[in-house]
């Protein structure tokens, strides 16, 4: 069974189950939230534990953790806010939307770049990647919305999210926050679609690294589409924790 199989089986036996109640709705987009900004930071380097950054978003300062830190999860959970604001309006995907959640990843720590495209060129540490010079960005990020409105609805939800997270970053349009914006973005289009946000596990970070490599310097987009794939399959498994459901009822083999 191919990973979309399996994924849209499982989408399939949740989907029997909506609406879920309230209590389960927000008992898990709780947590969530909580995961996403966790690991999403921490692949960047912010070191709040899993517990900080829950302590963090409600509100308290965490000893021996710098501002910058701090800020960075509080910024990502207001830009998770707001993306969820932009799906229950059925808003597209646009250059306003990545430039606003941007713009919230960076506030009160770069304001200066927040939700603005990069003016001058960068390297990404330890990528083989060279991001495109800064004079073209903003053709390129033209070209990503018109390629989104007119071609990608055609591919796979899974597949779309992971062409949207991918080819955003390679073109990596701002100084910095690049990372965090493309995993909103993905999740962006999971959630429009009726999939679970997937969370990317730090503990994955040097494969995911790797993996986009493989996909911006060699244009083997494989290795980065089966990570995708795990994670999406993996989203589904705290609700059917929370709904009683056997995660093995349903084959991910």
């Amino acid at each position: 069974m191919d990973a979309f199989t399996t994924i849209d089986r499982l989408k399939a036996a949740l989907d029997q189950h909506r609406p879920l109640a309230p209590a389960i709705v927000a008992n898990l987009r709780e947590d969530l939230i909580v995961r996403w900004t966790y690991h999403s930071n921490a692949i960047e380097g912010n070191t709040l534990t899993l517990r900080e950054t829950k302590v963090a978003l409600e509100g308290i300062t965490i000893g021996g953790h710098t501002l910058r830190e701090h800020l960075e999860a509080v910024n990502h959970r207001d830009a998770i806010l707001l993306l969820e604001e932009g799906i229950a309006k059925n808003e597209p995907l646009s250059e306003w939307t990545i430039k606003s959640l941007h713009q919230l990843i960076l506030k009160g720590i770069n304001d200066d770049n927040a939700g603005r495209y990069r003016t001058v060129n960068v390297r990404i540490s330890g990528a083989e990647h060279l991001p495109p010079d800064q004079l073209v960005v903003p053709e390129l990020m033209e070209r990503f919305i018109t390629w989104y409105r007119d071609e990608a609805g055609s591919l796979h939800p899974v597949e779309r999210a992971a062409r949207v997270h991918s080819d955003f970053v390679k073109i990596h349009p701002f100084v910095d926050g690049n990372g965090r914006t493309s995993r909103l973005l993905m999740n962006l289009e999971l959630m429009k679609a009726g999939y679970p946000a997937a969370v990317l596990p730090v503990e994955r970070r040097l494969e995911y690294y790797r993996s986009l490599d493989e996909d911006h310097v060699r244009g083997n987009r494989e290795p980065f589409l089966g990570i995708v794939s795990d994670i999406v399959r993996d989203s589904f498994q705290p609700y059917f924790h929370a709904l009683s459901l056997p995660w093995n009822g349903i084959s991910t083999d």
